[in-house]
């Protein structure tokens, strides 16, 4: 099952991918210099996108783990 392997590093790179994206987006909000309460909520965003972006991550390393484990 070594193709599920490959499927599972390619998944888990987008997922790290996404969380590069989340560090840059919160980067963005807090150097934008708008007040306070609207940093907030897109970082409330951020979080949200990062959760998401670390499950992606996670279950791409668990393609990894049963195709190792098939094999």
């Amino acid at each position: 099952m070594e193709v599920l392997v490959w499927i599972g590093a390619l998944v888990s790179l987008v997922g790290v991918a996404g969380l590069g994206w989340c560090v840059v987006l919160a980067l963005r909000a807090r150097n934008s210099g708008e007040p306070e309460e609207e940093v907030r909520k897109s970082l409330q965003k951020v979080v949200i996108y990062n959760m998401v972006a670390l499950g992606i991550s996670a279950l791409g390393l668990m393609l990894v783990v049963m195709g190792i484990f098939v094999s």
